[in-house]
């Protein structure tokens, strides 16, 4: 607790997530902010793995709740900080995706998302380890992957470019041959993309895997076979209207552990974070691991 008696919040900004303006959001928070009973401090990201070693500083000043507020890479940034720590994570989702917190009910509005954090509860969530680096969301390889390395390297954010790449990129891709172990089930195929869900979907309310528990201790492996060019659209509206899992071309295998391998080293993405990882890849449930702050009436324990 501070001198007043209030108990330290901080506020991690990245100023230059999804497409909003953040000159005012310092004010916003101030202003909806229960500051009867906190005392906000504000820091911004200065550079990539900055969210990792603020909140990790804040969590050795005694700070109990660190709120991520920006896109999924924030929230992954902040969140890989606290894993099995007391510390609760809370989102405000100003990003392009944020697929966390549209499946934890966090609402995208400014106020709304301090509301929650104003009155919410802390509960227990998964998270997974690929290659030993926590994700809260999804992790894939892949056609996902390659069009996250792409967006990455734009100078523009939001949705609307991340729609323009994913349809610029899907002309050339060539589908990749991926071996999969989840268990005793042995995959060898070619696909379009394997995605590890933790949560239910990428963002945006695309939903890759619409039944994934976050606090089971399982990923849900979703394996997108080739599909015809004719069948892009369907698939398309398949992700958006929560039904690609009824897909013929869709196969979803759940497990806590995995090993994915092929033919060499290449695009990964983790929480919509590009990354290049070796042809080896290890993935890992942790069961309710990451201390977050949802709505107090929240279907979530």
């Amino acid at each position: 607790m501070t001198d007043k008696g209030k108990e330290p919040i901080l506020f991690i900004i990245n100023p230059i997530a999804g497409i909003r303006s953040k000159t005012n959001l310092e004010n916003s928070i101030r202003r909806h902010l229960d500051t009867k009973r906190y005392e906000p401090e504000f820091r911004y990201t200065e550079y990539k793995g900055h969210g990792t070693k603020l909140a990790r500083k804040a969590i050795k000043r005694g700070v109990q709740k660190i709120i991520a507020v920006g896109g999924d890479g924030t929230v992954n940034e902040v969140g890989a900080a606290l894993v099995g720590k007391d510390a609760a994570l809370g989102i405000i989702p100003v990003g392009s995706g944020n697929g966390l917190a549209r499946h934890l009910r966090i609402p995208v509005r400014v106020k709304e998302a301090i509301n929650v954090i104003n009155h919410g509860k802390v509960v227990n969530i998964d998270y997974g380890l690929v290659n030993g680096i926590p994700f809260f969301c999804t992790c894939g390889v892949g056609f996902d992957a390659f069009v996250g390395m792409r967006f990455a390297e734009s100078e523009q954010r939001g949705f609307i470019t991340y729609v323009k790449t994913t349809l610029s990129e899907y002309v050339h891709y060539k589908p990749k041959k991926y071996r999969l172990k989840a268990g005793k089930t042995k995959v060898a195929s070619r696909a379009f993309l394997v995605t590890f869900a933790n949560a239910a979907q990428w963002g945006n309310n695309a939903y890759i895997s619409p039944h994934a528990d976050i606090q089971d201790g399982k990923l849900d492996i979703c394996i997108l076979a080739p599909f015809p060019r004719f069948r892009a659209l369907n698939i398309g509206y398949r992700l958006f209207s929560k039904r690609l899992h009824k897909s013929p071309y869709l196969r979803v295998l759940r497990t806590d552990k995995a090993i994915l391998k092929r033919k060499k080293a290449g695009a990964v993405h983790y929480d919509g974070e590009p990354a290049v990882m070796k042809k080896k890849i290890t993935l890992e449930s942790v069961h309710r691991g990451l201390k977050v702050i949802v709505h107090e009436h929240s279907k979530w324990k």
